[in-house]
Formats: structure tokens, C-alpha cells, sequence
């Protein structure tokens, strides 16, 4: 055994019940460091009430005269936000989160910190979780009695170890509306007893991001690739973000300490997008799909009988069987606005009857508001050829009315050649809907071609009596 503690110990702390250290807490393959969790004093939890009637937050306490002068609402949902590990910049994302919900929802947002608790060896932080997840139990039940609320007004959002730490506050509290795990971590909680880690018997709704879920023992991703929600979702295939790259080594406890250099990008990517989430929903559309191959194949789209949930903050348990078997896939984009809006474009050319090399861009439209310009095809392009791909836009554009196509290859031509499209077929991957577009000329290279809606059949009129 990897300790010096003596198993089959056991601490007690008053409100919080008891924790010991022996099988499924520690000394199994999965958790081989043996470790009883710290005095709370000692994991100094503190948590800071955001609400409308706050100018900034209020500390609270699980204290019944402190939060009777708090700007606490009994007539309001609560939202408690747990993090896991500290990435460097990155402490206060939970009052920012916070901030974020409170812009779209009158809640009241409880940011749960526990800095000294987790930023300590592995082992330890990964036990110190319990004690802080049965502390928001502790909270709960007495925000519960003091303002004769039920369990299902409480939605408790975790990232990375706080992830667990949420499914052991629910294991305590029966009846938590939801769940939400932010990259719940890897280490001492993969293919453990779900005991341990969350699970879906720890809330009525428990929905899943997972964004870094590459193995650690080998790659040094933090995050669990295994489902263990009532939906999982697998943004970007769940492993690697765009943006972020892979870390080449890794030393759990240094990295939970924070004194090696590591790259958390991937693992706090997950708290991004679901912040994202909340402003632009939509651009979080997910696809059930077998497989991440079936997904990058287009196999999975569109969304079947226009069903499709949506990533974050509107995860929906009504459109899963219960415990959906299926995984969720989603593109996003490689910065802030991380939302995408997925389309299947289906192109025709017109031009001279020889082809060319070149690049073929175009950009969606509703008329006011455009898209950025998207590279559809590289290499040939060659008149009559029909050029089919999957595009991912940055922006809402609603209802298509137009798509501007443009085109260039760099070479110097003295025919000066014209390219256009003549006929385009988009697509929307969320609803199925389908747009066609009729092109009407060709253009010089890096000139703009507006593509408008093809006109309607012609009516023929109806004779008089």
C-alpha cells in the first residue's frame, strides 16, 4: 500500500457524518493511496451568494442567522457551482459563471470554493472532495428547513473533482433537480464503484461534458472518457479542443499542486463552453451518434426526427430514453464565441469548360447578418462538378436568404477565367431544413457572387369564369 496511514481508520465531523478509508475510498487498483480526508477547517471551504439584489456576492455561512440576512431567495431556484482543479488565471471562474447565469436567470448562484483543499497531492484532494460534497449537502438541507424549499429547486454544476464532489452532495440531498459534470476528472474515479464517483442515482437529472478524455496513465488527460450521465456529451470527439493542445508529461500530484507546468486547456474547456451555453444556446446543438467516426463522417446528421439536446446550460432530460446509451457529439469553435451552427452544403459549379486549381470560399447570410467566409474546397475545380462538405458557422444567421461564393488560386491567368455557383442545396443540421440556391452568373477571381433563393414555380394563372 502507497501510505503510512493505518487502513480501516475512520473521522467523523459534526453535520458532515462519517468517512473512512477503506474499500471503495482507497486501497483498490482504481485508488491505491490510502487517505482519510481532511478536518473541514482545515479544507476551508467558503461559499459566496450571487443573486439580482447583490451588487457584488455576500459570504454565507451554513449559519440560519446568516442567511436570514442574506439576500437569499426561498421563491427562487438555487445554482451551486463546485470547481476541482485551480488552473493558473483561472480561481474565480465560478463567480464568473455566476455572474453569466444571473444575466438570463433570477437564481440564486452559490460559488463553492475549497482552494486550500485541492491544491494539495492527489490522493488527498480526491478524499478532501467528500467532506466538501457532504458540506453542500449540509447547506442544502438547511437552506431546505430555513426557507421550506425541496431538493428538486437545486441544480449543482461541479468541474473536474467537484464534479464528484456534486454526485456526493446528491447521494446525501435525495431529489436534486440536476446535475451537471464539467469534465468529471479521471484518476482514482474512472471504472470505480459509483460510490465514489457521480453518477445517475445522484440526481433526477445528470447531464455530462467531457473535454479531455484521453487516458492519463499514457496521454495525460484529466477527464473521464467514460459515460456516467443520463446524456454524455463528446464536444470536438471529447479528447482534444481545438485551441488547446496535448501534454506531453505529466505529474498528478505536481499538476494538483500547482508547481509543474501544465496545459489545462482541454480540462477547463468543458466550464467554457457551458458558459457559453447560457447566452447562445443554440450553438451548442449535439448529434447522438454511435462513435466519434460515424460523427466526423456526417453519418450522424442531420438530427433525426429534428430531436437533437442541447449541450449546457438547456441540457434537456426529455429528450433521452432515461439513461441514454448514446453518446453526443458536437463541433465548436477554437476561441470565444465557442458556439457552432452546423450545415451540409451541396455545390454546383459553373465556368469555362476547363478546369482549374483553386480555393472555393462562401459565407452564409440572412441579408443583415453574414457569416465568416468558409474554405469549401481545395484543389480542382472543375465546371459541371458537383462539391459536397459540412460547415460549422460562427454565427446565427436564422433563415438563410443568400450564400456569397468567391473564389482564387494565385495564378496569374490571361484568359482571366469566371467561376460561380449555380446551384447550391444547404442543409441545417439542428431542424433538417432545407434552402436551394440558384446562381445566376460567374465572377473573376476574389469577386463576391450572391447567391439568392431559387425563384418559386411560376403559377399559371387562374382562368376566369
Amino acid at each position: 500500500m502507497h501510505s503510512s496511514y493505518p487502513q480501516g481508520a475512520e473521522v467523523c465531523f459534526s453535520d458532515l457524518g462519517c468517512f473512512n478509508d477503506q474499500p471503495p475510498w482507497g486501497g483498490t487498483v482504481e485508488r491505491p493511496a490510502i487517505r482519510l480526508p481532511w478536518d473541514p477547517e482545515k479544507i476551508g471551504t467558503r461559499y459566496f451568494l450571487f443573486t439580482k439584489s447583490n451588487k457584488f456576492y455576500q459570504e454565507i455561512k451554513p449559519d440560519e442567522a446568516v442567511l436570514k440576512i442574506s439576500n437569499y431567495s426561498g421563491y427562487r431556484r438555487t445554482v451551486f457551482i463546485i470547481h476541482g482543479y485551480l488552473a493558473e488565471g483561472e480561481e474565480e471562474w465560478t463567480h464568473e459563471m455566476c455572474k453569466t447565469i444571473l444575466k438570463r436567470d433570477g437564481v440564486n448562484c452559490i460559488a463553492v470554493e475549497w482552494r486550500t483543499g485541492v491544491r494539495t497531492e492527489y490522493a488527498q484532494a480526491a478524499n478532501n472532495a467528500r467532506v466538501v460534497g457532504a458540506q453542500v449537502a449540509h447547506m442544502t438541507n438547511l437552506i431546505m428547513k430555513l426557507y421550506k424549499q425541496k431538493a428538486d429547486k437545486f441544480h449543482i454544476i461541479g468541474h473536474s473533482m467537484g464534479a464528484h464532489a456534486a454526485g456526493h452532495t446528491g447521494s446525501v440531498v435525495p431529489g436534486l433537480a440536476r446535475i451537471t459534470g464539467l469534465d468529471p476528472v479521471e484518476p482514482y474515479f474512472q471504472e470505480c464503484n459509483a460510490t465514489v464517483r457521480l453518477d445517475i442515482s445522484d440526481a433526477t437529472f445528470v447531464d455530462v461534458i467531457h473535454s479531455d478524455g484521453l487516458p492519463f496513465h499514457s496521454k495525460f488527460g484529466l477527464g473521464m472518457s467514460e459515460a456516467i450521465g443520463h446524456i454524455d456529451f463528446y464536444p470536438n470527439g471529447g479528447e482534444i479542443m481545438p485551441g488547446c493542445s496535448k501534454n506531453t508529461k505529466g505529474d498528478l500530484d505536481a499538476i494538483w499542486k500547482g508547481t509543474m507546468k501544465f496545459d489545462a486547456c482541454n480540462h477547463i474547456r468543458s466550464y467554457q463552453y457551458y458558459s457559453d451555453s447560457i447566452s447562445t444556446p443554440s450553438g451548442f446543438t449535439a448529434y447522438p451518434c454511435g462513435n466519434e467516426a460515424s460523427f466526423v463522417a456526417g453519418l450522424c446528421f442531420p438530427c433525426a426526427d429534428s430531436i437533437c439536446p442541447l449541450m449546457g446550460d438547456r441540457a434537456d432530460f426529455t429528450v433521452t430514453d432515461g439513461i441514454s446509451k448514446t453518446k453526443f457529439f458536437l463541433n465548436t469553435g477554437s476561441s470565444k464565441p465557442f458556439g457552432r451552427y452546423s450545415y451540409h452544403m451541396k455545390l454546383t459549379l459553373d465556368g469555362p469548360s476547363w478546369p482549374n486549381p483553386g480555393f472555393m470560399h462562401v459565407a452564409l447570410s440572412n441579408g443583415k447578418t453574414s457569416t465568416e467566409n468558409y474554405q469549401i474546397h481545395v484543389g480542382v475545380m472543375k465546371p459541371g462538378s458537383v462539391y459536397e462538405t459540412f460547415i460549422d458557422v460562427e454565427t446565427d444567421v436564422g433563415d438563410v436568404t443568400e450564400v456569397k461564393f468567391h473564389w482564387n488560386n494565385h495564378i496569374i491567368n490571361v484568359m482571366f477565367p469566371k467561376y460561380g455557383a449555380s446551384k447550391i442545396e444547404l442543409l441545417r443540421g439542428a431542424d433538417k431544413k432545407m434552402y436551394n440556391f440558384c446562381g445566376t452568373e460567374t465572377v473573376r477571381e476574389n469577386k463576391i457572387q450572391t447567391v439568392l433563393a431559387c425563384p418559386g414555380p411560376i403559377r399559371a394563372p387562374i382562368a376566369e369564369a
